[in-house]
């Protein structure tokens, strides 16, 4: 389901719509309450990061790229683009991955993720996908009604992005500062639900979550 702003028209793109969409976790964090960097945490087997990874290719995104900086994390199938800067907040891998794809012009678009969130699904990824391809330019998934993560960023606007990525606000003063231009992508389906209330209640219990 696609929405702008309350009362207000979806935006679309007349300009054609480059069809590949890449894909960004970032992953520089150091993850200090949790004693070392949340890429390396393993939930069931896997890393955050292999998880990030896999969400964003199935989801339909490719290349994916991996932002690191408090950690190396190599993993198949991926590129790694190194933040030096990572410190500075998840403004300065914003801006390296944007950076690092600034020459595939092939790439219309990217979708963003973030290494700590395990419970987005794919087809979150996959909607956000289909809402650039439908002709949005900035698409940001929403639960329950509000804006999360992931976030799509069509091409056009990643100058700007870098433009405004400080500290930890990411690509947050761009959206707002832009929100005309924002389709949200509602992703909470009963699937999903159902998914994340099973993880609590195992966490609760003191399991994992399910794969």
């Amino acid at each position: 389901m696609l929405s702008g702003r309350p009362g207000a028209p979806v935006r679309v793109r007349l300009m054609a719509v480059r069809t590949t969409v890449a894909g960004v976790l970032l992953a520089a964090g150091e993850g200090s309450r949790f004693g070392r960097p949340k890429a390396l945490v393993e939930l069931n087997g896997r890393t955050l990061a292999g998880r990030g990874a896999e969400l964003l290719r199935s989801g339909g995104a490719d290349p994916i790229l991996i932002v690191t900086g408090a950690a190396p994390v190599r993993l198949a199938g991926t590129q790694t683009v190194d933040n030096p800067d990572w410190r500075t907040g998840m403004g300065s891998s914003l801006r390296a991955a944007l950076r690092a794809l600034s020459d595939a012009h092939d790439v219309g678009a990217v979708v963003v993720a973030l290494a700590d969130q395990p419970l987005v699904g794919a087809e979150a990824v996959a909607r956000l996908i289909a809402a650039y391809r439908a002709g949005a330019s900035v698409a940001v998934a929403a639960y329950d009604g509000q804006p999360r993560n992931p976030v799509l960023l069509a091409r056009e606007h990643w100058p700007e992005v870098v433009a405004t990525a400080v500290g930890d606000t990411g690509a947050r003063t761009f959206l707002r500062a832009r929100a005309d231009l924002v389709t949200r992508v509602e992703c909470d389906t009963p699937a999903d639900l159902a998914r994340i209330s099973a993880a609590l209640a195992r966490s609760h219990h003191g399991q994992p979550p399910p794969v």
